[in-house]
């Protein structure tokens, strides 16, 4: 009997913590987009609406109206999970940091290193390992990470073989090659797939051999002293 309560009570304090998470999500994206609820409900009595509708021409209202209630939650599910996305993308975007924090939520399969190269300007390059080898992230000017970008791919070649390297600049001048903070998840699962697990561990063990910023950054103990300026162009070390 002690389990069952147990378990009941964990059942119990999950759902608050979910319908809070929603609740803070959907005041996020009012925010952004405050017709996000006009949208979301109205897509719910459509959905709703247009299948009671064809219930009651074929005689089945009752069926057809728990099928329509099912897909109208679930219509609205869908259309809040995008609005909401849109909406953290837009806040997100122009942020220092944005595509780390892309990166970090990219999904299993997937190993990666914030910072691995950043000059005085704060552009930044990071760095993420999967099955479709290594790709670079930059976000910045344009013109600077070409340099910090140049730099780590030199940086690499002497650790990793054979191994294919793949840049994307962040930004929205698409025509220049240019890659939206929205759209950068898509490109890389897009990539295709060229290498096997034991060479993506063997990849990643070479690279975190090599370390990264932070790590090889010379940081003295104690308090950060005045004037501490950031390394210029992609040198890390």
């Amino acid at each position: 009997m002690a389990r069952k309560a147990n378990t009941t009570g964990g059942a119990d304090a999950a759902n608050p913590g979910r319908l809070k998470q929603i609740a803070l999500t959907y005041k996020m994206t009012r925010k952004a987009d405050p017709k996000v609820g006009l949208v979301v409900a109205g897509v719910g009595i459509v959905v709703l609406g247009v299948l009671l509708a064809i219930g009651f021409l074929i005689g089945h209202p009752v069926y057809l109206g728990i099928l329509g209630f099912v897909l109208a939650f679930l219509a609205m599910a869908i259309v809040f999970g995008r609005r909401a996305e849109k909406a953290a993308f837009g806040q997100m975007e122009g942020q220092p940091g944005a595509a780390a924090a892309v990166l970090q939520n990219i999904g299993r399969g997937w190993t990666v290193t914030p910072a691995v190269a950043m000059n005085r300007n704060q552009d930044v390059v990071h760095r993420a390992v999967g099955r479709q080898g290594i790709v670079l992230v930059g976000e910045g000017n344009p013109n600077r990470l070409k340099t910090l970008l140049a730099a780590e791919k030199k940086k690499m070649a002497r650790i990793v073989v054979d191994v294919p390297v793949t840049d994307i600049l962040v930004g929205n001048d698409e025509e220049a090659g240019q890659v939206p903070l929205k759209k950068v998840r898509t490109k890389m699962l897009k990539l295709p797939r060229l290498l096997s697990g034991p060479q993506v561990t063997a990849a990643n063990d070479r690279l975190r051999a090599m370390g990264d910023l932070m790590s090889n950054m010379p940081l003295p103990k104690g308090p950060m002293p005045k004037g501490m300026r950031m390394p210029r162009g992609g040198k890390t070390r």
